[in-house]
């Protein structure tokens, strides 16, 4: 029994990824023990945002970086340092910004819902957002139309929720901040190279610790010195609310450690495989077909999607999940397509053999249709 059926809460199988809703990722012994050490001492905050930023750096190449509550409010707090600069009169308006340059420009099919409205988290770092071109077509020139002298920042949402087709890339993205002299943001949460998009040209990106990193609840800014350090001031003003504990801090920073060291490449293979398993499991059942699919984001993810055969089996994807949540334990999937008959089953995630218990549920279901 884990700590939260002990208050009466349902033991949860997570196959849906690293998400939110279902507490991101699980924490190694060594970051509890990091965070468990952390939050029995004092420490000046300043002192241990400012260096836990010049710790991270060193695996991001980032020239500074930015501790923050996560990626969400690492949005927030970017756009607001590109609008109020290093001006604490401005920084304390915050996210009041009438008179001053503060539009950010966004691809319209970037302006996603991740939970909430990535725009929203623009808005509460002060920024206009600007949705640019269309939901499967955005050109350089739709950019570049829309700068004039209130552009404060570009952002570029690298995230699987977001288009992947017929979006500008980031590559044209920095040549047009740069053209402009604008400073490009880019919201990298749950990707998994700390460098690449600072290679590429990004000037402030952001990233996710609980995510890829598998740490607790926090997230970074990475990027250029100016703009991090004006990242920083925000915790005069609305970064206070978005504030993290030194706990949180600390265990990042183990986890950080831990995952530059990781070589992932058997976990992948080894996901692949009970992946594999299954959908070869599955492809026996009547009304179900399953195959393996990599991450849309083009990451090295490799899921179990299986699609259900409404006509065969009289009932939709939206059963199947929903049967799945109810049980005991619920077993949360990956439904970003559940509107198309499509389930996928994300292996990361995953305790040992839960694929197993996965399959024996599916079966029960559809038993109990027929």
């Amino acid at each position: 029994m884990n700590i939260y059926e002990k208050i009466d809460l349902n033991k949860v199988i997570n196959a849906s990824g690293k998400m939110t809703a279902l507490g991101v990722s699980t924490i190694k012994d060594s970051v509890g023990d990091y965070m468990k050490e952390a939050a029995m001492s004092f420490v000046k905050i300043e002192d241990l945002i400012e260096k836990a930023g010049e710790l991270i750096s060193k695996y991001t190449g980032g020239e500074d970086s930015c501790i923050t509550l996560g990626a969400s409010a690492g949005i927030a707090i970017s756009v607001a340092s590109c609008i109020s600069g290093n001006d604490i009169s401005k920084i304390e308006k915050l996210p009041i910004s009438e008179g001053l340059k503060n539009e950010v420009i966004i691809q319209k099919g970037h302006a996603i819902n991740f939970g909430a409205p990535v725009t929203q988290m623009i808005r509460l770092g002060g920024g206009l957002p600007i949705e640019v071109g269309q939901s499967n077509k955005v050109n350089p020139y739709h950019i570049e139309e829309a700068i004039n002298e209130k552009t404060a920042a570009l952002i570029y949402i690298k995230s699987h929720h977001a288009v992947q087709k017929g979006m500008t890339s980031i590559e044209n993205m920095v040549n047009i901040s740069r053209k402009y002299d604008i400073p490009l943001i880019i919201d990298a949460a749950a990707e998994e190279d700390l460098k690449k998009y600072i290679l590429l040209g990004g000037d402030l990106v952001i990233y996710s610790g609980g995510k890829a990193i598998e740490g607790p609840t926090s997230g970074f800014i990475t990027g250029r010195k100016d703009l991090v350090k004006c990242c920083r001031l925000q915790y005069k003003g609305i970064g206070r609310a978005m504030k993290i504990g030194k706990e949180n801090i600390m265990g990042l920073l183990k986890a950080i450690e831990l995952y530059d060291k990781n070589d992932n490449s058997k976990e992948v293979v080894g996901q692949r495989e009970a992946m594999e398993w299954l959908s070869d499991e599955v492809n026996q059942i009547q009304g179900l077909v399953a195959s393996i699919v990599k991450d849309e984001a083009g990451r090295e993810i490799y899921r179990c999607q299986i699609k259900v055969e409404k006509d065969i089996l009289g009932v939709d994807a939206n059963y199947i999940i929903e049967n799945l949540e109810e049980g005991d334990p619920s077993i949360y999937t990956r439904n970003h397509y559940a509107n198309i008959g499509i389930i996928n089953v994300d292996p990361r995630p995953l305790k040992r053999g839960e694929e197993r218990v996965i399959l024996e549920r599916i079966k029960e279901i559809v038993k109990d249709i027929k």
